[in-house]
């Protein structure tokens, strides 16, 4: 079964927090802002540190 989120670390204030693999979107950090994730049309770019596939 694939995974459909993951929980990752902020390069740039170190927040944890979980996203959509497949993001249709840009997803930022909730603290700094920094952007962890620029959708492709398939799976999102994840430019943050990958903690964990949940």
């Amino acid at each position: 079964m694939e995974k459909k989120f993951s929980k990752v670390k902020c390069n740039k204030c170190n927040n944890e927090q979980v996203i959509f693999r497949r993001a249709s979107s840009s997803v930022n950090c909730l603290v700094c802002g920094e952007t962890l994730a620029m959708p492709r049309g398939g799976k999102a770019i994840i430019t943050a540190n990958v903690i964990e596939q949940l």
